[in-house]
């Protein structure tokens, strides 16, 4: 199923219309505070010196050393993957974000779902999401590296890992890198998911073929000047983390008096193991707030969090 947070129409349709709190995502609910806009980076095509600017932003907030390539999200790098290689057997750490599967079975591929990251050896494709969707699962460098000289190429989905990027890939990757693809998001930890960001680091060879799948503009005019100054900004990036940190660290405590368990998650979103997800996701529902369930789990139910006072208060009294 491809189903996402994110959507109110699901809530509005049985619950409603109304002043809803949608906590169905993992988007940073303070968005970066980004300056105005130049009016040509509405009306004239992305150049390649702001490209290349863009690229070297990223290069720094990730701390890599290959040259990032900007995609329309992570999700467009998603799209791409089932077109580097020849259709094969792809095997996918589960369960997880659920675009990659549909993304690889649209492209032709036999695509199955292990528990462990011992069952993706030997795949001709492995993909791995860490920090994980929706548990928050974190699979080490050492371990993923080790995983790359295994599967034919591995594909390692990094969009949570800006909240925190101890355990990137990023920076252990090199020009020569042709096993690996990490992916990360820019807008979801930069608030700014309207956007349509993200980048796809692998070695020189493997970029090449991305680009060309890619074509060109494959990035907003709009995205290429967000990204070319927030990227950059690490006291904005630092106190955020912190911030996170205490947010959710809050929700903690709220769900555990009521009753819930932690499940596993990220700084951006709580997964809880409830008695009945479905029963907990329709009385937060009830009071206009909106959350996530998974068509796997009878029992989880995923969090982002508010992002202002208004909010909190919300989620308090519901959850009290």
């Amino acid at each position: 199923m491809r189903d996402h947070g994110g959507d109110l129409g699901k809530a509005r349709a049985r619950w409603g219309k109304g002043d809803w709190l949608d906590l169905s995502t993992g988007i940073n609910p303070v968005p970066y505070p980004m300056p105005a806009l130049e009016t040509a980076s509405l009306t004239t095509l992305p150049g390649a010196e702001a490209l290349a600017d863009l690229e070297a932003a990223a290069r720094i907030a990730y701390d890599t050393r290959v040259r990032p390539l900007p995609l329309a999200g992570a999700q467009a790098a998603i799209q791409l993957v089932p077109h580097l290689k020849a259709r094969g057997r792809a095997a996918i750490l589960g369960p997880t974000y659920n675009e990659h599967a549909a993304a690889l079975r649209a492209g032709g591929w036999a695509v199955s779902e292990v528990s462990a990251s011992e069952q993706l050896e030997g795949a001709d494709l492995a993909i791995v999401v860490s920090p994980n969707n929706p548990d928050g699962r974190r699979i080490s460098a050492d371990r993923l590296e080790a995983l790359s000289e295994e599967v034919g190429l591995l594909i390692v989905d990094e969009s949570f890992a800006d909240a925190d990027p101890s355990q990137s890939l990023a920076p252990r990757l090199g020009p020569t890198s042709d096993r690996i693809v990490v992916l990360r998001s820019f807008g979801k930890f930069y608030g700014l998911a309207g956007l349509r960001l993200g980048f796809a680091l692998t070695g020189a060879r493997l970029r090449a073929d991305l680009a060309e799948l890619a074509g060109p503009w494959a990035v907003s005019g709009p995205a290429i000047a967000a990204g070319r100054v927030a990227l950059r900004d690490l006291d904005w990036q630092r106190a955020t983390r912190d911030r996170l940190e205490a947010d959710s660290a809050r929700l903690d405590t709220w769900a555990a008096e009521a009753g819930w368990t932690l499940a596993g998650g990220t700084t951006l979103f709580r997964t809880y193991e409830t008695p009945d997800a479905t029963e907990a996701q329709d009385r937060l529902a009830s009071q206009r707030i909106w959350s996530r369930i998974f068509p796997y789990s009878t029992r989880w139910l995923r969090l982002g969090l508010p992002g202002d006072a208004s909010g909190w208060d919300r989620l308090r009294a519901a959850l009290s």
